[in-house]
């Protein structure tokens, strides 16, 4: 079965259900390396802005063969999330994905498929809005258009107004993990190996959460209700236990761009990064 743009565009939203409970917003800091008490202590607990990326997420769908994609081709391109309140540590949470614009890069180059997830509180906040760009490697030339496709956020040609650096543990993919995204790519080295990895690598979402806190300490003061979106594009994987530096770049009034390098490679893994804070 073919990739069939219209049956994601033309599907209602998935719906997705969450009860959040302050250990989850716990072991979600611990994924992601935090160890400030504010993000893993009960008393006075705060929801780390990155933890949008896995409330009310509605799973790996695109195993489902009514899509028609070829998802062991599929890769994580983009993430943004816009946080319009600050993120709940209990009770239920609905999501709300939805799907488009589609972007036919061409038969040789794949597709890139953007969704949409509004996430409310169950007493009718709306918590946040989490965007993704999924690449579709394998299923372009589809006869759809490229053109139009959101342009990345451009990274400033001067040295950065700031540099925050945290290290990654050996372990933290296995405790990122318990957070929603079991993938062996992340755990297995057989499987890892199998992808092209000489070891697991650290999941993107993780990556993406400690960059998240490098932004929250360098232009927030750790204040959570301070960050109110993030948005960053994926170049290349970290392996547990490797230094991430993020560059920052005053760009106007709460406004700044950024991106993530692994120290001991000298290698950018988020790129194109911007963020908006109070």
């Amino acid at each position: 079965m073919a990739f069939d743009p219209n049956q994601l565009l033309s599907q209602p939203p998935i719906e997705t259900r969450q009860h959040i409970t302050p250990k989850k917003v716990m072991l979600y800091a611990l994924g992601v390396g935090a160890h400030e008490l504010p993000f893993v202590y009960e008393d006075g607990l705060q929801a780390l802005p990155g933890m949008a990326v896995i409330m009310a997420y509605p799973g790996f769908i695109w195993r489902d063969p009514q899509y028609g994609i070829d998802w062991t081709k599929i890769l994580h391109g983009e993430t943004s999330i816009t946080c319009h309140a600050p993120l709940p540590v209990s009770g239920e949470l609905i999501g709300k994905t939805s799907f488009g614009p589609i972007f036919d890069k061409g038969a040789a180059k794949g597709a890139v498929v953007y969704q949409t997830r509004e996430i409310h509180h169950e007493d009718g906040t709306h918590v946040a809005t989490v965007r993704n760009a999924t690449f579709l490697r394998g299923d372009g030339g589809f006869g759809g258009t490229s053109e139009g496709q959101p342009a990345p956020h451009a990274i400033p040609d001067r040295p950065a107004d700031l540099v925050h650096t945290l290290t990654t543990a050996e372990n933290q993919a296995l405790i990122y993990r318990l957070s929603g995204d079991m993938n062996p790519l992340h755990v297995d080295p057989e499987v890892a190996k199998a992808a092209g990895f000489p070891r697991p690598i650290l999941h993107g979402l993780c990556t993406f959460g400690v960059a998240g806190r490098s932004l929250l300490a360098a232009l927030a003061d750790n204040d959570t209700a301070r960050i109110t979106r993030i948005d960053a594009r994926f170049s290349a994987p970290v392996f547990p236990g490797e230094t991430i530096s993020t560059e920052i770049w005053h760009e106007g009034d709460g406004t700044a761009a950024f991106r993530s390098k692994v120290v001991e490679r000298d290698l950018i893994v988020l790129n194109n990064g911007y963020v908006e804070f109070q």
